[in-house]
């Protein structure tokens, strides 16, 4: 009996251990994949970049979960003031989540551009931003765009390419500073994943955004 359970035993070790090793050859990938469709396409400087009308300033939270500056944030805006006072870009398209009444990236970063110095005319809204696809998506079919400049930290950059390259667009990305140490590499880890589920999103499950709506002409 000790020996038909060991062997029993022994048996699910390799069933799970083999799902394990296609799972993480399926993960490495897309990664891999995506990579690639980014390669070249992200740029660390305005003296490299080209210039596009618009910058594609992707949403996230001005506080981190714990009440703290969300480094992310800061960086992106940084970023985008860095472009548009170089001149490579002349219009900003913030896209977020605008899910309450209480909660708006799009209002909140327009806001903080403002006083960086951005004028407020050259500053558009995408109030349904709520992920990434939907971003990318709702930039061409709601605001006619097909060439623009996505702004967001590296790693972010390259799934955001990947979403445009799918869409036939145009685009280039502006990479934000990043965070160091661990608590960079941890979002690096959760971002694998989220390719993954962009991958299916797009080529399995054929996603669209939540929301579309009525065309806003931007150009």
């Amino acid at each position: 009996m000790t020996i038909f359970k060991n062997k029993y035993f022994f048996k699910i070790f390799l069933i799970v251990l083999g799902v394990a090793l296609v799972m993480g050859l399926f993960i490495f990938q897309i990664n891999k994949n995506v990579q690639m469709v980014a390669e070249g396409k992200v740029f660390t400087n305005t003296v490299d970049i080209p210039k596009n009308m618009v910058g594609l300033l992707l949403g996230t939270s001005k506080k981190t979960l714990e009440g703290q500056v969300n480094f992310f944030y800061e960086a992106r805006l940084e970023a985008t003031k860095e472009l548009y006072k170089s001149g490579k870009i002349d219009k900003v398209l913030i896209s977020g989540d605008n899910s309450t009444k209480y909660y708006s990236e799009p209002q909140d970063m327009k806001e903080d551009l403002i006083k960086r110095g951005i004028p407020e005319n050259k500053i558009f809204l995408d109030y349904a931003g709520f992920r990434t696809l939907d971003s990318i998506i709702r930039a061409e079919k709601i605001f006619g765009l097909q060439k623009y400049t996505i702004i967001t930290q590296k790693f972010h950059c390259e799934r955001a390419l990947y979403i445009a390259e799918r869409q036939q667009h145009q685009a280039v990305c502006f990479s934000a500073k990043g965070i160091p140490g661990i608590s960079g590499y941890r979002v690096i880890a959760r971002e694998k994943l989220a390719r993954v589920k962009a991958w299916i999103d797009l080529n399995i499950l054929h996603k669209q955004p939540k929301f579309l709506g009525e065309k806003i002409q931007i150009l």
